[in-house]
Protein backbone atom coordinates (compact mmCIF):
# COMPACT_ATOMS: atom_id res chain seq x y z
CA UNK A 1 0.00 0.00 0.00
CA UNK A 2 1.71 3.15 -1.22
CA UNK A 3 -0.64 5.90 -0.15
CA UNK A 4 0.09 9.60 -0.19
CA UNK A 5 0.40 11.92 2.81
CA UNK A 6 -1.70 14.88 3.89
CA UNK A 7 0.63 17.77 4.73
CA UNK A 8 -1.03 20.30 7.06
CA UNK A 9 0.81 23.52 6.21
CA UNK A 10 0.91 26.72 8.23
CA UNK A 11 0.87 29.83 6.03
CA UNK A 12 1.32 33.55 6.86
CA UNK A 13 -1.35 35.27 8.95
CA UNK A 14 -0.59 38.59 7.31
CA UNK A 15 3.02 39.27 6.40
CA UNK A 16 3.97 37.17 3.37
CA UNK A 17 7.50 36.67 4.74
CA UNK A 18 6.21 34.70 7.74
CA UNK A 19 6.52 31.30 6.09
CA UNK A 20 9.08 28.55 6.59
CA UNK A 21 11.39 27.13 3.96
CA UNK A 22 9.90 23.71 4.64
CA UNK A 23 6.36 24.93 3.92
CA UNK A 24 7.51 26.49 0.64
CA UNK A 25 9.26 23.28 -0.39
CA UNK A 26 6.22 21.19 0.54
CA UNK A 27 3.84 23.40 -1.44
CA UNK A 28 6.09 23.01 -4.48
CA UNK A 29 6.51 19.24 -4.18
CA UNK A 30 2.98 18.00 -3.44
CA UNK A 31 0.63 16.96 -6.22
CA UNK A 32 -2.16 19.33 -5.24
CA UNK A 33 -2.99 21.99 -2.64
CA UNK A 34 -6.38 21.94 -0.91
CA UNK A 35 -7.21 25.53 0.07
CA UNK A 36 -10.01 27.04 2.11
CA UNK A 37 -10.26 29.92 -0.38
CA UNK A 38 -8.36 29.46 -3.62
CA UNK A 39 -8.61 33.20 -4.34
CA UNK A 40 -6.61 33.95 -1.22
CA UNK A 41 -4.14 31.08 -1.57
CA UNK A 42 -3.29 31.92 -5.20
CA UNK A 43 -1.87 35.23 -3.97
CA UNK A 44 0.62 33.36 -1.79
CA UNK A 45 1.50 30.91 -4.56
CA UNK A 46 2.05 33.72 -7.07
CA UNK A 47 4.18 35.63 -4.56
CA UNK A 48 6.55 32.64 -4.30
CA UNK A 49 6.13 31.48 -7.91
CA UNK A 50 4.61 28.13 -6.94
CA UNK A 51 2.77 26.39 -9.78
CA UNK A 52 1.15 23.49 -7.89
CA UNK A 53 -2.56 23.04 -8.80
CA UNK A 54 -5.16 24.29 -6.32
CA UNK A 55 -8.50 22.82 -5.33
CA UNK A 56 -11.06 24.17 -2.88
CA UNK A 57 -11.86 22.58 0.46
CA UNK A 58 -14.07 24.63 2.77
CA UNK A 59 -17.01 24.51 5.17
CA UNK A 60 -19.63 24.37 2.43
CA UNK A 61 -18.12 21.56 0.33
CA UNK A 62 -16.25 19.47 2.92
CA UNK A 63 -18.85 16.66 3.00
CA UNK A 64 -18.39 16.07 -0.74
CA UNK A 65 -14.75 17.14 -1.17
CA UNK A 66 -13.35 15.30 1.86
CA UNK A 67 -13.94 11.81 0.40
CA UNK A 68 -12.60 12.93 -2.99
CA UNK A 69 -9.37 14.13 -1.40
CA UNK A 70 -8.93 10.95 0.64
CA UNK A 71 -9.49 8.92 -2.54
CA UNK A 72 -6.65 10.86 -4.21
CA UNK A 73 -4.42 10.23 -1.19
CA UNK A 74 -5.16 6.50 -1.45
CA UNK A 75 -4.08 6.67 -5.09
CA UNK A 76 -0.66 7.83 -3.91
CA UNK A 77 -1.12 11.59 -4.36
CA UNK A 78 0.41 13.92 -1.79
CA UNK A 79 -1.82 16.81 -0.73
CA UNK A 80 -1.01 20.02 1.13
CA UNK A 81 -3.82 21.48 3.22
CA UNK A 82 -3.81 25.26 3.73
CA UNK A 83 -6.24 27.75 5.20
CA UNK A 84 -6.70 31.44 4.38
CA UNK A 85 -4.15 32.35 7.04
CA UNK A 86 -2.34 30.46 9.78
CA UNK A 87 -2.65 26.80 10.74
CA UNK A 88 -5.34 24.61 9.18
CA UNK A 89 -7.51 22.87 11.73
CA UNK A 90 -7.69 25.88 14.06
CA UNK A 91 -11.27 27.22 13.81
CA UNK A 92 -11.59 26.00 10.21
CA UNK A 93 -12.85 22.87 8.43
CA UNK A 94 -9.34 21.45 8.08
CA UNK A 95 -9.90 19.57 11.32
CA UNK A 96 -12.57 17.48 9.60
CA UNK A 97 -10.26 16.43 6.77
CA UNK A 98 -7.52 15.55 9.24
CA UNK A 99 -9.96 13.42 11.26
CA UNK A 100 -11.21 11.75 8.06
CA UNK A 101 -7.67 10.84 7.05
CA UNK A 102 -7.05 9.19 10.42
CA UNK A 103 -10.30 7.25 10.07
CA UNK A 104 -9.11 5.98 6.69
CA UNK A 105 -5.59 5.21 7.91
CA UNK A 106 -4.01 7.86 5.69
CA UNK A 107 -0.70 9.38 6.90
CA UNK A 108 -0.91 12.96 8.20
CA UNK A 109 1.91 15.30 9.15
CA UNK A 110 2.12 18.97 10.13
CA UNK A 111 4.47 21.48 8.56
CA UNK A 112 4.30 24.22 11.24
CA UNK A 113 3.78 27.90 10.63
CA UNK A 114 2.29 31.04 12.13
CA UNK A 115 -0.96 31.01 14.07
CA UNK A 116 -2.91 34.01 15.31
CA UNK A 117 -3.69 32.38 18.68
CA UNK A 118 -0.10 32.25 19.91
CA UNK A 119 0.99 35.44 18.16
CA UNK A 120 -1.75 37.50 19.82
CA UNK A 121 -1.28 35.80 23.19
CA UNK A 122 2.42 36.65 23.31
CA UNK A 123 1.84 40.17 21.98
CA UNK A 124 -0.89 40.87 24.56
CA UNK A 125 1.42 41.05 27.56
CA UNK A 126 -1.12 39.05 29.59
CA UNK A 127 -0.16 35.82 31.42
CA UNK A 128 0.87 33.08 29.00
CA UNK A 129 1.67 30.19 31.34
CA UNK A 130 -1.82 28.74 31.02
CA UNK A 131 -4.49 29.76 28.51
CA UNK A 132 -7.69 28.54 26.88
CA UNK A 133 -8.62 29.07 23.22
CA UNK A 134 -12.34 29.40 22.47
CA UNK A 135 -12.08 30.29 18.77
CA UNK A 136 -15.23 32.03 17.50
CA UNK A 137 -18.05 32.09 20.05
CA UNK A 138 -21.10 30.01 19.03
CA UNK A 139 -23.77 31.86 17.06
CA UNK A 140 -26.64 30.14 18.90
CA UNK A 141 -27.82 32.16 21.91
CA UNK A 142 -27.98 29.22 24.33
CA UNK A 143 -24.57 27.81 23.45
CA UNK A 144 -23.05 31.29 23.40
CA UNK A 145 -24.47 32.02 26.86
CA UNK A 146 -23.07 28.75 28.20
CA UNK A 147 -19.58 29.52 26.90
CA UNK A 148 -19.59 33.05 28.32
CA UNK A 149 -20.82 31.81 31.70
CA UNK A 150 -18.01 29.28 31.75
CA UNK A 151 -15.48 32.00 30.91
CA UNK A 152 -16.57 34.17 33.87
CA UNK A 153 -14.82 31.93 36.41
CA UNK A 154 -11.97 30.87 34.10
CA UNK A 155 -8.62 31.52 35.79
CA UNK A 156 -6.59 30.94 32.61
CA UNK A 157 -6.01 33.63 29.98
CA UNK A 158 -8.77 33.43 27.35
CA UNK A 159 -8.20 33.84 23.60
CA UNK A 160 -11.07 34.45 21.17
CA UNK A 161 -11.44 35.19 17.47
CA UNK A 162 -14.00 37.75 16.34
CA UNK A 163 -15.13 39.32 13.09
CA UNK A 164 -15.28 43.14 12.93
CA UNK A 165 -19.06 43.29 12.47
CA UNK A 166 -19.61 41.21 15.63
CA UNK A 167 -16.91 42.73 17.84
CA UNK A 168 -19.00 45.41 19.59
CA UNK A 169 -21.84 42.99 20.36
CA UNK A 170 -19.38 40.46 21.76
CA UNK A 171 -17.66 43.06 23.94
CA UNK A 172 -21.07 44.22 25.14
CA UNK A 173 -21.99 40.69 26.20
CA UNK A 174 -18.64 40.12 27.90
CA UNK A 175 -18.74 43.46 29.71
CA UNK A 176 -21.91 42.48 31.58
CA UNK A 177 -20.07 39.76 33.48
CA UNK A 178 -16.41 40.71 33.08
CA UNK A 179 -16.37 44.47 32.44
CA UNK A 180 -13.40 45.24 34.70
CA UNK A 181 -11.27 42.35 33.41
CA UNK A 182 -8.06 43.35 31.59
CA UNK A 183 -8.20 42.61 27.87
CA UNK A 184 -6.42 43.24 24.58
CA UNK A 185 -7.96 43.48 21.11
CA UNK A 186 -5.49 42.90 18.27
CA UNK A 187 -6.21 43.43 14.59
CA UNK A 188 -4.23 42.98 11.38
CA UNK A 189 -1.59 40.83 13.09
CA UNK A 190 1.86 41.03 11.44
CA UNK A 191 0.57 43.49 8.82
CA UNK A 192 1.56 47.11 8.29
CA UNK A 193 -1.49 48.38 10.17
CA UNK A 194 -1.25 45.97 13.09
CA UNK A 195 -3.10 47.58 16.00
CA UNK A 196 -3.28 46.62 19.65
CA UNK A 197 -5.87 48.11 22.03
CA UNK A 198 -5.43 47.51 25.75
CA UNK A 199 -7.71 48.21 28.69
CA UNK A 200 -10.64 46.69 30.53
CA UNK A 201 -13.36 45.00 28.52
CA UNK A 202 -15.65 47.96 29.26
CA UNK A 203 -13.01 50.39 28.02
CA UNK A 204 -12.56 48.41 24.81
CA UNK A 205 -16.33 48.46 24.31
CA UNK A 206 -16.45 52.25 24.66
CA UNK A 207 -13.56 52.63 22.22
CA UNK A 208 -15.01 50.40 19.50
CA UNK A 209 -18.49 51.87 19.86
CA UNK A 210 -17.01 55.15 18.59
CA UNK A 211 -14.26 53.71 16.37
CA UNK A 212 -15.59 51.29 13.77
CA UNK A 213 -13.81 47.92 14.00
CA UNK A 214 -11.96 46.94 10.82
CA UNK A 215 -10.13 43.71 10.06
CA UNK A 216 -10.21 40.36 11.83
CA UNK A 217 -9.71 40.55 15.60
CA UNK A 218 -8.16 38.39 18.29
CA UNK A 219 -9.37 39.11 21.82
CA UNK A 220 -7.12 38.15 24.73
CA UNK A 221 -8.75 38.36 28.17
CA UNK A 222 -7.05 37.98 31.53
CA UNK A 223 -8.31 35.07 33.60
CA UNK A 224 -9.95 35.57 36.95
CA UNK A 225 -7.61 35.74 39.94
CA UNK A 226 -7.26 32.17 41.26
CA UNK A 227 -6.95 33.28 44.89
CA UNK A 228 -10.18 35.23 44.56
CA UNK A 229 -11.87 32.12 43.20
CA UNK A 230 -10.61 30.08 46.14
CA UNK A 231 -11.89 32.64 48.64
CA UNK A 232 -15.30 32.71 46.99
CA UNK A 233 -15.46 28.93 46.85
CA UNK A 234 -14.55 28.65 50.53
CA UNK A 235 -17.12 31.30 51.47
CA UNK A 236 -19.91 29.34 49.76
CA UNK A 237 -19.35 26.48 52.20
CA UNK A 238 -18.88 28.49 55.41
CA UNK A 239 -22.39 27.65 56.60
CA UNK A 240 -21.97 23.95 55.78
CA UNK A 241 -20.00 21.63 58.01
CA UNK A 242 -17.23 19.54 56.50
CA UNK A 243 -19.30 16.44 57.23
CA UNK A 244 -22.36 17.84 55.45
CA UNK A 245 -20.18 18.87 52.53
CA UNK A 246 -18.62 15.40 52.39
CA UNK A 247 -22.01 13.64 52.63
CA UNK A 248 -23.33 15.75 49.76
CA UNK A 249 -20.83 14.14 47.39
CA UNK A 250 -21.28 10.66 48.86
CA UNK A 251 -25.03 10.96 48.18
CA UNK A 252 -24.21 11.97 44.59
CA UNK A 253 -22.38 8.67 44.14
CA UNK A 254 -18.74 9.57 44.81
CA UNK A 255 -16.51 7.17 46.72
CA UNK A 256 -14.99 8.36 50.01
CA UNK A 257 -11.58 9.27 48.57
CA UNK A 258 -13.03 11.26 45.67
CA UNK A 259 -15.50 13.03 47.96
CA UNK A 260 -12.74 14.17 50.32
CA UNK A 261 -10.65 15.34 47.39
CA UNK A 262 -13.55 17.40 46.00
CA UNK A 263 -14.38 18.89 49.42
CA UNK A 264 -10.74 19.94 49.81
CA UNK A 265 -10.79 21.50 46.34
CA UNK A 266 -14.06 23.34 47.03
CA UNK A 267 -12.72 24.80 50.27
CA UNK A 268 -9.24 25.55 48.99
CA UNK A 269 -7.48 23.42 51.60
CA UNK A 270 -5.47 20.20 51.70
CA UNK A 271 -7.05 16.73 51.81
CA UNK A 272 -5.34 16.03 55.13
CA UNK A 273 -7.21 18.92 56.73
CA UNK A 274 -10.54 17.56 55.47
CA UNK A 275 -9.71 14.07 56.70
CA UNK A 276 -8.84 15.41 60.14
CA UNK A 277 -12.10 17.39 60.35
CA UNK A 278 -14.15 14.36 59.32
CA UNK A 279 -12.40 12.16 61.86
CA UNK A 280 -13.28 14.67 64.56
CA UNK A 281 -16.92 14.90 63.41
CA UNK A 282 -17.65 11.32 62.43
CA UNK A 283 -15.14 9.21 64.26
CA UNK A 284 -13.22 6.41 62.56
CA UNK A 285 -15.86 5.34 60.04
CA UNK A 286 -14.48 6.95 56.87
Amino acid sequence: MDWGTLYVCGTPIGNMEDITLRVLRTLKEVDIIAAEDTRQSIKLLNYYDIKTPLTSYHEHNKEVKGPKLTAMLKEGKNIALVTDAGMPGISDPGEDLIALCYEEGIPVTVVPGATAVITALVLSGLPTRSYIFEGFLPSGKKQRREVIERMVNESRTIVLYEAPHHLVDTLRELSVEMGTRSAVAVRELTKRHETLCRGSISQLLIYFETNEPKGEFVLVIKGRDSEELKREAAARYDEMSVEEHYNKYIEEGMDSKSAMKQVAKDRGVGKREIYKALMEQKGDNI
